[in-house]
Parts: C-alpha cells; sequence; structure tokens
C-alpha cells in the first residue's frame, strides 16, 4: 500500500471530508458523547481534551501510514457544517487491508452522508492507496452502521463474538474487494 503524504480534501456531491484539526474536538465531542452514539463508537472518552489530544496524534499520521487511524471530518459543503467524521487505517499484520470507521452527528442521519462520505473513503482507499481490501467493524446492534457498509458494497465476512470479564460483544466484519464485493 502507498501511505499518502499530501493529503487533499475529499469532495463529493454534497460533502468535504478533511483532516480532523483539534479545533473540532467541541462539535465532535457534542456528538460522540451523545448516549445513543457513544455505545456503538470506538472512542472511550468523548470529552473535548480527550479528543483533541486524539486528533492531535492522529495529524502526525498520514493516510495509508501503519500505526493508527487517521480521522477526517465530514462537512457539508455548502454550509460548512461538521455533521460527522470518519477514519481508517492500515489493519496491523494485513498487508492491504485498509480498515474503516464513520460516525454522523444524530441531528445529520437519515440523509444519506454517511453511505456518501464511506464510499469516498473507500474509492480514496483503493484508489489512492491501494487498498486490496476495505474493511469495518461493527457492533451487531448497530443496524445503520450496517446498512452503509452494505450501501457501499460491502459484503458480511464474519460475525464476532468477544469475552471479557467486563462482559461481552457480538459483532460483525464486513469487506469490499478492490474491484468489487467480498464473497
Amino acid at each position: 500500500m502507498q501511505v499518502d503524504t499530501a493529503f487533499e480534501p475529499l469532495v463529493t456531491e454534497r460533502l468535504r471530508l478533511r483532516r480532523s484539526m483539534p479545533e473540532d474536538a467541541d462539535a465532535i465531542s457534542a456528538y460522540r458523547g451523545d448516549p445513543e452514539v457513544q455505545r456503538f463508537q470506538g472512542w472511550d472518552r468523548t470529552d473535548p481534551p480527550a479528543i483533541r489530544d486524539e486528533i492531535e496524534r492522529m495529524l502526525r499520521r498520514s493516510p495509508g501510514e501503519p500505526g493508527g487511524w487517521v480521522q477526517f471530518s465530514v462537512e457539508e459543503r455548502v454550509s460548512g457544517t461538521l455533521v460527522g467524521d470518519v477514519g481508517l487505517s492500515a489493519a496491523e499484520g494485513e498487508p492491504g487491508v485498509m480498515k474503516v470507521g464513520y460516525t454522523i452527528a444524530p441531528a445529520a442521519q437519515g440523509r444519506g452522508y454517511g453511505t456518501e462520505a464511506v464510499r469516498a473513503l473507500v474509492e480514496y482507499a483503493f484508489d489512492r492507496l491501494g487498498a486490496d481490501v476495505v474493511r469495518m467493524y461493527a457492533d451487531a446492534d448497530n443496524i445503520a452502521s450496517i446498512r452503509v457498509a452494505e450501501k457501499v458494497g460491502m459484503r458480511l465476512v464474519e460475525r464476532l463474538v468477544h469475552r471479557s470479564k467486563l462482559g461481552s460483544w457480538e459483532g460483525v466484519r464486513y469487506e469490499v474487494t478492490n474491484g468489487g464485493p467480498s464473497p
């Protein structure tokens, strides 16, 4: 895979995906801190200082670079309003595999923004980064996230159950291959 050290924002019909910046922390915290959103996302802390710190760490990485997530803020092109965020990460120990994650603010859900943003991110992973596979994981109860994955051509590959001292988590793994859906 390739590393994109000269990332330029991704522009779709209605959205602009740009690198998340520390000044986005308050807006991201507002929707990621919502209990209905928080239960399906992977960030442990959603307070503005923690999100700001996480974004600052991510800014030191380039898309496609191994070692962690790179976050993009999703803005409406016309208004400039931040409506969500998406991220990608090279899968550790799996050359050619990129993971994607996405969160759309509740006020912006139901408009197709998640599908539009994730479709742009998948195309970017294939076309610019040279990924062979794009993957997402979701809580098995996160129907909206699963619908987004399916709408961008991902197919269910695996059902997961993770057990720990804190309880169990049931999830799903969806993938799409460069050139078409996974089997």
